[in-house]
């Protein structure tokens, strides 16, 4: 497969974690480019996400390393290869660092930073020998600070960074560029199940937790649209971007302006 900028073979893109938020802000996104998209979720009602947007659905726990080159393996079968990974699936888990369980540590650090990289692994061959690819981690403005209660999330971040940095490195005379987006809280499930986490942990009404916690940092007083970050995912995507690599694209309402 051959998907050059001069190519008429829509591009084929494998996104994770895409039932909601971010994850599906992007599928729609390269759906409506004409872009073929493969959905990889651990949620059975991703399906339904991915058809409405015009995606093919694989559901996959990419906590395992089988998994994570069994959902490229379908990619492969299905589209011919791998041109677009964006890597976004991702959990949290709000605990100090005394409690927090060890189990759920091997989970995120699993997801959100062993997958990334078992899945890069796995679709590199293809676009090296195309000579043409593009790698996009949805990393977080916790890949840039750290916030209490998070060691496990932040650590993970902080992770893909390096993973960013590296595979950019050796894949810029191969044609791959690999970049990471930064966004500080945006409108997800994920964002919304950790209120209650933090008001819980800080001794807070919930509200204190968006206002006190969440937007404390920002300059623009409001929380990021998930169709903002996937505006981002796709210039990084496309040809535009091609002399952009290894960088870290921070949408996060003027957080690390400080």
């Amino acid at each position: 497969m051959t998907n050059t900028a001069s190519s008429a073979i829509p591009r084929v893109a494998l996104v994770t974690g895409t039932t909601s938020g971010i994850g599906e802000a992007v599928v729609k996104h390269f759906c409506e480019l004409g872009y073929q998209v493969l959905a990889v979720d651990f949620n059975p009602a991703g399906e339904t996400v991915a058809q409405a947007a015009g995606a093919t659905f694989f559901q996959a726990d990419l906590t395992d390393p089988e998994a994570c080159r069994a959902a490229v393996a379908e990619a492969n079968k299905r589209f011919g290869g791998v041109d677009i990974l964006v890597n976004n699936a991702g959990i949290q888990h709000v605990s100090s660092i005394e409690e927090f369980p060890e189990e759920k540590w091997r989970q995120i650090i699993d997801l959100m930073l062993t997958a990334p990289f078992l899945l890069t692994q796995a679709v590199w061959p293809n676009m090296r020998e195309c000579g043409w690819g593009r790698v996009i981690n949805i990393a977080s403005v916790h890949a840039q600070v750290a916030s209490p209660g998070k060691a496990a999330y932040v650590s993970a971040k902080h992770g893909i960074i390096g993973l960013t940095k590296t595979a950019a490195l050796e894949g810029g005379e191969q044609g791959i560029t690999v970049n990471a987006i930064c966004p500080a809280y945006v409108k997800t499930p994920l964002v919304d199940n950790q209120i209650a986490d933090q008001a819980k942990l800080n001794g807070m009404e919930e509200q204190e937790v968006i206002e006190k916690i969440m937007l404390k940092n920002a300059a623009v007083k409001r929380l990021i649209e998930p169709s903002e970050v996937a505006g981002m995912v796709a210039f990084l995507a496309s040809d535009a971007a091609g002399a952009v690599t290894g960088s870290s694209w921070n949408i996060d309402l003027g957080w690390t302006a400080q």
